[in-house]
C-alpha cells in the first residue's frame, strides 16, 4: 500500500513538472527523445512558415520520404503574429533542392506530429537548401486533422442526404422491376454506341478541330458578316415587295411545268421513235471516232492545216491567190490537160476537135493553101474556142 502511494507521487510530481517546470530544472521539450534522427556533425538550420503548427512540439521529427533526418528545434509565432515560425535542424547530408517544401503530417491516426520535407511536385527542382533557408508559407501544408474528417462526416450524416438513399434505393427497385430485358437492351445499346464512338474518336477530334478552325475563320470574318447582315435587310424588303410577282411566278411556272409533262407525256412514243431514228447516225458518228474531230479541224483550217503550218518557218506565209470562175477559161485548160479529163469528156472534147479542124486546100508552090479566086481571106480560126463552143454547144 505504501509502494503504491510512492509510484503515485511520483507520477503526480513529474506531471507537475511537465506542465509547469521547476526553476533550475531542464525543460522537458529540451530533452532528447529517443529514436530520434542523427543531426551529424554539420547540422544546418532551417526557418518553416506555417498558417498553423496545431500539436507539432519541438523535438519533433522532421523526414524525407518518410525517413527522419532532423527534428524541430523551436516554434514560435511571427512578428505579424499571422503565422507560426517552426525552425528545424537537418542532417548536413541531406541534400535537398533550394525551393523544397514542407508539410505538417501525423505518423497515424492518433500518432504524433512531425514535418515532412520534400522537392517540389509542380516546378523543376532547383538550387540546394543550405543553412539559413526560409521556406514561404507558399510552400508549406498541412494534412486534414481527424476533427476535421469527424466533423466533415458528422455534417454528412446529419445534414447531407444520407437519410434518403434508402427512399431513393426503394425507388429504383421499384422502377426496374420487370423491366430487365429492357434494361439489359438498353446497356447492349449503349456499350455497343460508346464502343463505336471509341473507334471514330480520331474522325471525332478531326472534327472538332474542324470546327475550331471553321470558328476561328468565322470570328476573324466578324466584321464581313456584320456588313452582309445589314446589308441584307434592304434586299429583303425588296423581295417582300415583289412577293406577289414572285407567286404569280412560282403559279406560271407550275402551269407551264404542268403543260410541259402533259406534252411529254402525249409525245412520249414520237419522242421514243425519234430517239430509235437517230440511234444509227449517232452510232456512225461514234464509229469514227478520232477521225470526225480531226476532219473538222482539217475543214476550219482549210488551206492551212496544223500538220502543213509545222514546216514553215516564220511568223507568217506570203500568198497570192488568184480564183477564176470563168467557164470557158476553166474548159480551156481542161483541154490543154485532155489526159486527165474523164473519159465521156475526153470523147467529146476529141469529136470538137475533128469537126471544127478544116479541110486541107490546095496548096501553092511554097506549101501554103491556095484561095479560090475572088473568095475573101478566111478569118483566123483558133482552134481550142471552136472546140470549146462545140463542147458548149453539144452540152446545152
Amino acid at each position: 500500500m505504501n509502494g503504491n502511494r510512492i509510484v503515485a507521487g511520483v507520477l503526480v510530481a513529474s506531471l507537475t513538472l511537465t506542465g509547469c517546470g521547476v526553476a533550475g530544472l531542464p525543460d522537458m521539450h529540451s530533452i532528447p527523445l529517443p529514436g530520434g534522427a542523427e543531426l551529424g556533425e554539420h547540422p544546418y538550420r532551417v526557418t518553416v512558415h506555417f498558417a498553423d503548427a496545431l500539436n507539432l512540439v519541438p523535438q519533433a521529427s522532421v523526414r524525407v520520404n518518410d525517413v527522419a533526418v532532423g527534428k524541430v528545434e523551436s516554434i514560435r509565432l511571427s512578428e505579424d503574429n499571422a503565422t507560426a515560425v517552426v525552425t528545424v535542424l537537418v542532417n548536413g547530408d541531406t541534400r535537398l533542392p533550394a525551393n523544397a517544401t514542407a508539410r505538417l503530417r501525423q505518423s497515424s491516426l492518433l500518432g504524433a506530429k512531425f514535418v515532412e520535407l520534400g522537392a517540389p511536385a509542380k516546378a523543376p527542382a532547383r538550387g540546394r537548401l543550405s543553412d539559413g533557408a526560409v521556406i514561404p508559407l507558399e510552400r508549406t501544408g498541412r494534412n486534414p486533422e481527424i476533427e476535421e474528417v469527424l466533423g466533415a462526416l458528422s455534417m454528412l450524416l446529419n445534414g447531407g442526404g444520407i437519410a434518403q438513399l434508402g427512399t431513393i434505393t426503394e425507388e429504383l427497385n421499384a422502377a426496374l422491376s420487370g423491366n430487365e430485358p429492357q434494361l439489359r437492351s438498353l446497356l447492349a445499346n449503349l456499350d455497343e454506341t460508346v464502343s463505336r464512338l471509341d473507334s471514330q474518336k480520331d474522325d471525332i477530334t478531326r472534327a472538332i478541330d474542324g470546327m475550331n478552325r471553321l470558328s476561328s475563320t468565322l470570328r476573324s470574318q466578324t466584321g464581313n458578316i456584320t456588313t452582309a447582315l445589314e446589308e441584307l435587310g434592304p434586299g429583303i424588303e425588296v423581295i417582300n415587295r415583289q412577293r406577289d410577282r414572285l407567286v404569280t411566278m412560282l403559279q406560271s411556272l407550275d402551269r407551264l411545268s404542268a403543260v410541259t409533262v402533259d406534252t411529254i407525256n402525249k409525245s412520249q412514243k414520237d419522242l421514243i421513235a425519234d430517239l430509235r431514228a437517230l440511234e444509227p447516225t449517232l452510232r456512225k458518228l461514234a464509229e469514227t471516232g478520232e477521225a470526225l474531230p480531226k476532219a473538222i479541224g482539217y475543214l476550219a483550217t482549210y488551206p492551212f492545216p496544223e500538220y502543213a503550218m509545222k514546216p514553215l518557218k516564220g511568223d507568217y506565209v506570203n500568198t497570192d491567190v488568184r480564183l477564176d470562175l470563168d467557164l470557158s477559161n476553166i474548159l480551156e485548160q481542161m483541154v490543154d490537160s485532155e489526159p486527165l479529163l474523164p473519159l465521156p469528156l475526153r470523147n467529146r472534147v476529141q469529136q470538137g476537135k475533128d469537126a471544127s479542124s478544116p479541110a486541107v486546100p490546095p496548096q501553092d508552090s511554097e506549101g501554103a493553101p491556095e484561095a479560090a479566086p475572088g473568095s475573101p481571106e478566111p478569118p483566123a480560126q483558133d482552134g481550142p474556142p471552136a472546140v470549146l463552143d462545140n463542147i458548149l454547144g453539144g452540152s446545152r
